[in-house]
């Protein structure tokens, strides 16, 4: 008789080996950057690289995503115990219905902020706080209270709004 765990182990086995197989025959020019890339270094060219985002934005966006992703096996493991009581299990899959919603919003204001004021910004929501980093170098207290005024648009109860400026 087959149980899941050797289901899950099948079907993961099976999923690496055909990834691979496509990873061996995949054509070697794929690999490389971009074709621009490729024909830029054919004539002698050096290749330029532009970084739209800010690297401190990516390292809170890298630690926000950690964060959530442990938390998120955190609570499959509750869900996935033999151990836990049904009531554990429903606490845990609202949590995660909860995770899954926050993270939707603070993508939902990330856009909000490019759209309105064509800034990269990082956004990150803990309860009714929300704190929020955006990429430029000088502070402009203006453009931090337009911000604030443009995030609790969006919400109906009174959210405590940090905006903070960072650059490179």
């Amino acid at each position: 008789m087959i149980n899941k765990k050797s289901i899950w182990f099948l079907t993961l086995f099976s999923l690496i080996l055909v990834l691979s197989v496509y990873y061996i025959t995949m054509p070697s020019e794929l690999l490389l950057n971009t074709n621009a890339d490729y024909t830029s270094k054919e004539n002698n060219e050096t290749p330029t690289t532009t970084i739209n985002e800010s690297t401190f934005l990516v390292a809170l966006r890298v630690e926000a995503e950690e964060e959530l992703l442990k938390e998120m096996e955190n609570l499959r493991l509750i869900l996935n115990s033999n151990e836990s009581s049904i009531e554990e299990k429903n606490e845990a899959f609202d949590k995660m219905k909860e995770l899954n919603t926050t993270k939707g919003e603070e993508e939902k204001l990330e856009n909000k902020i490019k759209e309105v004021y064509q800034l990269e910004s990082f956004v990150k929501i803990k309860d009714d706080q929300i704190e929020i980093v955006v990429n430029k170098k000088e502070n402009d207290n203006d453009l931090a209270n337009k911000i604030m005024r443009t995030i609790q648009d969006e919400y109906e109860t009174p959210k405590y709004i940090t905006v903070k400026f960072a650059s490179e």
